[in-house]
């Protein structure tokens, strides 16, 4: 029997690696084994991994030389950060150094990196169509992801760059669902107009990654955007009504109004719509739905995610 290869997964109790770490224990015959690399090998989520059959390892991204080790004897390796932790572009970058670093001192031969664009080659700083954020980014948290692409470039890591979209398990878990008003009725909120906002199940990115990982040589070097769907707001809207069993209206509110909502992140997620909106034919076009769906046969449409998790959204 061939000695299976493995793929080390940062952020394997996340959203995006958990979905690759269950893509490749689902998949016996895939030729793939599953690392799963996680500060905390006692979690949970970490322990539900293991009982499917994934290798758990302890690291931390912050900690280079725990990560080389970490990714010893590997063949590909799945590198992601979660800007929202922390909310710093200069530690997200840091740690991409970091995973970049450790892939080459490992071998890695095949590295996914999770990215998105810098938004600053299309909004300089000073372009004042949207504030410039903490003094020298547009939207922080893509431009740190799509300024440490040139680290991976630098480093000579085998490097697949893939750009993920919206996740519509934001509707459950960040409060971006519809929202019932003072007159009981739903509306769902985004600063988009009448453009389309790619969007994807979490679940799904890691499915596409798995997808990259087996065509093996094809995706190195290159960019791939994956998506579940492009639809506008108005589109999302009816959508949710319909798994809702009742009317959910759209709330095409301006990025100016969604930038001011107060929460931790409403400036740069409001400058990050407006980049979407305003630049909808290149961002759609760069997430192409067909290759995502060559990668990931099961890819799931916002009406398929809606029938497993709208019981989940909340609508207060």
């Amino acid at each position: 029997m061939t000695e299976r290869r493995v793929i080390a997964v940062c952020g394997a109790t996340g959203a995006q690696g958990g979905g690759l770490v269950r893509a490749i224990v689902n998949d016996a015959r895939g030729g793939f084994a599953a690392r799963a690399i996680t500060r905390d090998p006692g979690s949970a989520k970490a322990r539900e991994l293991a009982a499917m059959g994934a290798e758990v390892v302890a690291a931390d991204i912050d900690d280079p030389a725990s990560l080389e080790h970490a990714l010893a004897g590997a063949y590909g390796a799945y590198f992601v950060t979660f800007f929202w932790a922390h909310f710093s572009p200069e530690r997200e970058m840091a740690e991409a150094r970091n995973m970049a670093h450790a892939a080459r001192a490992a071998g890695i031969r095949h590295a996914i990196w999770s990215t998105l664009e810098d938004t600053r080659r299309w909004v300089p700083l000073s372009d004042d169509r949207m504030p410039t954020l903490m003094g020298k980014y547009k939207v922080p948290h893509f431009d740190a992801k799509g300024e440490s692409d040139a680290i991976f470039r630098d480093s000579g890591v085998p490097t697949t760059f893939l750009l993920t979209s919206f996740y519509w398990d934001n509707l459950i878990h960040f409060g971006m669902g519809p929202k019932r008003g003072a007159d009981g009725r739903l509306a769902f909120t985004l600063p988009m107009g009448d453009k389309k906002l790619p969007g994807i199940a979490a679940e799904d990115i890691g499915k596409c990654a798995y997808g990259v990982f087996r065509q093996g040589g094809e995706y190195l070097g290159r960019t791939v955007g994956v998506a579940g769907e492009h639809l506008t707001g108005a589109q999302m809207a009816t959508e949710l009504g319909k798994a809702l069993g009742e009317e959910v209206r759209y709330d095409a509110i301006t990025p100016e109004v969604f930038r001011g909502l107060g929460f931790p992140g409403a400036e740069d997620l409001g400058n990050m719509f407006q980049f979407k909106r305003d630049f909808e034919d290149y961002f759609c076009g760069a997430r192409d739905l067909a290759v995502a769906r060559s990668l990931n046969p099961a890819l799931q449409t916002f009406a398929d995610w809606l029938a497993t998790n709208k019981d989940r959204i909340p609508l207060d």
